[in-house]
């Protein structure tokens, strides 16, 4: 089997994507807001980590993760709906253009965020490629790894911490989860889908969560370090509404060596993830360049 770079997969992925959005079976005045934040850009990371998981371990069609990768899309552009709405974040600006709720209005990106929420989880369980049990445990992974136990914790432990003075490990608990879970489960799917081990999914899961926090300090660095057409988002927006990030625990060098050590975990989990299932774990670096190039390109 012919393996393929985080760019092919990438072009397979937008491709087949940009299929599945022409076939949504929803009224037009609800596909539009849908579709505004599904197709406003972003990196796909979460989508790629589930389909390049399948392509490592070779034992499921690319084709069969499809479903699951775009029902994690779904989600996490959900999230970032109500995230930016004037009761969360209150931000205007996504990706360098204006947020769903600036775009249409609130009412509409609250409900555009509760269709793709819902209709996610209908995604998965319609995917006649997946045995019933591998079904079923997406579905249930997925809703603990984005509701009440998972992401949407997360989000609450934010809003709770802004104006506080918090622990670091107290930070890394919300980032856990706000983050981490959906990287984790992007990483646990595509090894489900693949009929992997226990063993396998619990480092494969290793790998995700360092993943997760990683990403997270690298945001908070941009925050801090970039301007917002570099990021695409209001200018120092953490700052704004006085949340506890890295830079401001630890200062930029120290925000800066956490997300070093992350990224040392990360490279432990690798090789050992590709020693004891002797498969080429050693792709999923790709990812961690992404996160050291960005830190090396800012600027203090």
């Amino acid at each position: 089997m012919t393996t393929k770079t985080i760019p092919e997969l990438r072009q397979y992925y937008e491709r087949k994507f940009d299929k599945h959005c022409l076939s949504i079976e929803a009224p037009l005045e609800m596909v539009k807001p849908m579709l505004y934040s599904l197709k406003n850009g972003g990196k796909r990371l979460r989508p790629l980590m589930v389909l390049l998981v399948i392509d490592i371990f070779e034992q499921a069609n690319l084709k069969d993760g499809l479903s699951t990768a775009f029902a994690l899309e779904y989600i996490h552009t959900y999230s970032l709906i109500h995230d930016d709405l004037p009761a969360m974040d209150n931000d205007d600006l996504r990706r360098g253009q204006p947020t769903n709720h600036v775009q249409f209005d609130e009412a509409t990106a609250i409900l555009a965020g509760d269709a793709l929420l819902t209709d996610a989880f209908a995604l998965i369980a319609q995917e006649a490629k997946l045995k019933p049990r591998q079904r079923l445990k997406l579905i249930e992974l997925l809703s603990r790894s984005a509701g009440s136990t998972g992401m949407v914790a997360g989000q609450l432990f934010d809003i709770r911490a802004e104006n506080q003075t918090l622990t670091i490990e107290a930070l890394k608990n919300i980032h856990r989860l706000k983050t981490g879970r959906l990287f984790s489960y992007a990483c646990q799917a595509g090894a489900i889908i693949s009929d992997a081990s226990d063993k396998e999914l619990k480092l494969i899961d290793e790998f995700a969560q360092a993943f997760g926090l990683a990403y997270q300090i690298h945001n908070d660095l941009q925050d801090v370090l970039l301007d917002s057409q570099s990021t695409g988002k209001e200018e120092h927006g953490d700052e704004s509404l006085h949340k506890a990030t890295y830079p401001s625990l630890l200062g930029v060098d120290g925000a800066k060596a956490a997300l070093e050590a992350e990224i040392e975990t990360m490279h432990q989990v690798i090789f050992r993830l590709t020693k004891e299932t002797r498969k080429d774990f050693n792709r999923l670096i790709a990812f961690l360049e992404y996160l050291n190039i960005q830190v090396k390109e800012q600027k203090a």
